[in-house]
């Protein structure tokens, strides 16, 4: 009798699309199915993962969570992924679905495509992949340029190259995905939906199934049990750079190009104790705008508080709740990632941060 793959789903999207907090809730409603995690993160701080390992969901114990630190996962698969993949299919208790949260900034199809390792491919299958998309972020023009603008450049070259490299990596992401889950529609009104949908829509040829979502809440039926094999449809599922790539090649042209973050700098932010945590978050706001941080995340430390305070700002929205009692054994502090575009003034943007905290 052949033995039955186990299945796994890749769940990708931009930064604070809400990747994680769908995980969180699926956890919550599992329906007894044991998860192994495997967490990648851009930037040092493993807040995602930290985040999962506080929700107490019995079916995904501490052990079942692995967080992969060492780069974007789309970049290191031989090195990290593959390695990490074996280790957890020698366990004696196998899992039942293996969930893969990958960074936001992650190409999904390299990651896709390593499932066709001979040491992974007779054992495990992608049972789908899901893009979470923040809807409030493509409904305010986040992954776009002034495309008026560029339609005005355009008529004047029509080799222009104006791609750039959020908006390409917005849209590598959904070319790849079984299923585009439009997040955070409670942040907008039937027509700010429709036209997100119209958006999302024209960002790839494929056509792939489009829920919408409020706060992450998603049911795992829908999440788990899509059957889509995606490891045998990579070929139609291309990215930007292997279509530049082929296309220079067949041209005669051949240059090394891979998939580069140098666009993108992170750093963690260590800072004391936050007494008036509404106060700090308002005066954050005006900083987020000002350097254009796409992305801050971390805990913070509450005087008088047992529970640690978790932080999740993209762009100006920033929420915030108590998820779980810091331990005894952690040093209380708060910790904070910071992700923006290289272009920054790094030494400017820790000031401003520290003057918002007091």
């Amino acid at each position: 009798m052949l033995q039955q793959k186990i299945p796994a789903t890749v769940i990708t999207g931009f930064l604070g699309a809400g990747k994680t907090t769908i995980i969180r809730n699926m956890l919550m409603n599992a329906g007894g199915k044991k998860i192994a995690l495997i967490i990648n993160e851009f930037g040092d701080l493993g807040v995602d993962g930290d985040v999962l390992k506080g929700c107490g969901a019995d079916n995904c114990t501490e052990d079942d969570i692995i967080e992969l630190t060492n780069g974007c996962i789309c970049c290191t698969v031989a090195d990290d992924f593959v390695p990490t993949m074996l280790k957890l299919l020698e366990r004696d208790v196998k899992p039942d679905h293996i969930v893969i949260e990958t960074s936001g900034l992650a190409l999904p199809q390299p990651l896709v495509a390593a499932f066709n390792w001979p040491d992974i491919r007779t054992r495990v299958t992608v049972d789908g992949v899901v893009t979470v998309v923040d809807s409030a972020a493509v409904a305010a023009g986040r992954f776009a340029d002034d495309h008026d603008a560029v339609a005005a450049q355009r008529a004047e070259d029509d080799n222009l190259d104006h791609e750039s490299p959020i908006e390409e990596l917005f849209e590598d992401q959904l070319t790849c995905a079984d299923l585009i889950v439009l997040n955070k529609t409670d942040l907008l009104d039937a027509a700010g939906i429709a036209a997100v949908r119209a958006e999302v829509t024209g960002r790839t040829s494929r056509k792939p199934s489009m829920i919408e979502a409020k706060n992450g809440e998603v049911p795992s039926l829908v999440l788990l049990g899509i059957g889509a094999s995606t490891e045998d449809d990579i070929e139609n599922r291309k990215s930007h750079h292997e279509l530049e790539h082929e296309a220079l090649h067949a041209s005669g042209e051949d240059h090394d190009h891979h998939h580069d973050h140098d666009e993108f700098e992170s750093f963690v932010l260590k800072l004391g104790a936050i007494k008036d945590a509404s106060d700090f978050i308002e005066r954050l706001k005006p900083v987020i705008e000002k350097h254009d941080i796409l992305r801050l995340k971390g805990f913070i430390d509450v005087p008088g508080k047992p529970m640690r305070l978790v932080i999740q700002a993209v762009g100006t929205r920033i929420d915030t709740y108590f998820d779980r009692p810091w331990t005894s054994s952690e040093k209380r502090e708060t910790r904070i990632v910071v992700i923006g575009l290289h272009e920054w003034d790094f030494g400017a943007v820790v000031e401003d941060v520290q003057a918002a905290a007091g």
